[in-house]
C-alpha cells in the first residue's frame, strides 16, 4: 500500500512560519525517516510520496536525498521551486541531476497561504506550470474552497498538465456543511487530467471528538465526483497527529473506502506520480 501524502521536518534546521500558534505547538518536533518507517511498518504502509512542507529549494533538495537513502521507502518526492522564476525550467533540471533526482515526481506550492486570490492565475505563474509539464511532473494543488473556481479555470487551460488536488481542498468537516465546497470539487473533477488525495480530512474535522460519520459525506462525495481510478490515499502525516495517530488514519481510510482498496491505496498514486518499486 502507498501513502501519498505525508511530510517530514525538523524545527531545529528550519522555520516553518505556517506551524506558529499554540494550537499547533504539538508538531513542533522533528520527524524523520525512521519515526516514518515504525509508522508505515505498523500501518502495512510499503511505499510513499514525501511532500514539501516549505517555499524552499533547499528543502526539496535533501527530500530528494533522503529519499534515496530511504531503502525504497519513500518513492517520490513532490518538492518546490518557484514557479514565477524565470529559470524554473533549469531550476527542474538542476533537481534531476542532484542524488535522488530521479524521485522527484512532481511539484508543489502553497497557493492557500497566497493573499491574492488570483496569484494562481498569473501569467508568470502559468509559465511556471508550464516547465512543470514540459518537465513531465505531476503538480499538486493545494488550495482552499473559494481558490476552487480560480484553480479550475487554470487547470482547464492546461490539459497537458497533471494536476492532484491536495486534502479534497481541505472541506468545512467541523460545521458539517457540504456546499460551497461539493459544488465546487463536482466542477473541478470534471476536468479528466485531475485526482485527489483522499487526505486531510481528521484535521479539518473537530481534533478532538470527531466520528467517522462526520467525515463519511466528504470522502464519498470526493469519490463519487472523481472515481476510483482518479482517487488516492495520503495520511497527511504528522500533520494528521493533532487529531488522529498515523494508524487511526489509515484504518479510518479503509472504512471511508469500502471498495476499489488497491485501486486508491495503489494504483492511482503509482499512476498518476509514475512511482515505481
Amino acid at each position: 500500500m502507498i501513502d501519498a501524502h505525508h511530510h517530514l521536518w525538523d524545527p531545529a534546521r528550519r522555520v516553518y512560519g505556517w506551524m506558529a500558534g499554540e494550537a499547533l505547538a504539538p508538531l513542533r518536533r522533528a520527524y524523520g525517516v525512521e519515526d516514518l518507517r515504525r509508522e508505515t511498518s505498523a500501518a502495512g504502509i510499503t511505499g510513499t510520496v514525501l511532500v514539501q512542507t516549505v517555499s524552499d529549494l533547499t528543502e526539496t533538495e535533501e527530500f530528494l536525498s533522503l529519499a534515496a537513502a530511504s531503502d525504497g521507502l519513500i518513492r517520490g518526492v513532490v518538492g518546490w521551486v518557484d514557479l514565477t522564476a524565470p529559470d524554473v525550467s533549469d531550476q527542474l533540471a538542476r533537481l534531476r541531476t542532484l542524488p535522488g533526482g530521479d524521485l522527484l515526481v512532481g511539484i508543489r506550492h502553497q497557493v492557500q497561504d497566497e493573499p491574492d486570490p488570483d496569484w494562481f492565475a498569473r501569467p508568470d505563474v502559468r509559465r511556471g506550470l508550464l516547465a512543470v509539464a514540459a518537465a513531465g511532473l505531476v503538480y499538486d494543488l493545494l488550495v482552499l474552497v473559494p481558490q476552487l473556481p480560480v484553480a479550475r479555470e487554470v487547470v482547464a487551460g492546461l490539459p497537458d498538465l497533471r494536476f492532484v488536488l491536495d486534502h479534497a481542498a481541505k472541506p468545512p468537516v467541523a460545521s458539517g456543511e457540504l456546499n460551497p465546497w461539493s459544488d465546487a470539487l463536482a466542477a473541478l473533477a470534471k476536468l479528466p487530467h485531475v485526482s485527489c488525495k483522499l487526505s486531510g480530512l481528521v484535521t479539518e474535522a473537530s481534533w478532538s471528538d470527531w466520528t467517522p460519520a462526520d467525515l463519511a459525506p466528504y470522502a464519498e462525495h470526493v469519490l463519487d465526483s472523481f472515481g476510483s481510478s482518479r482517487v488516492m490515499f495520503g495520511s497527511d502525516w504528522p500533520v494528521c497527529e493533532l487529531a488522529a495517530t498515523y494508524s487511526q488514519v489509515t484504518a479510518l481510510a479503509r472504512s471511508l473506502t469500502p471498495t476499489d482498496h488497491t485501486q486508491i491505496f495503489k494504483s492511482t498514486a503509482e499512476s498518476v506520480y509514475g512511482l515505481t518499486s
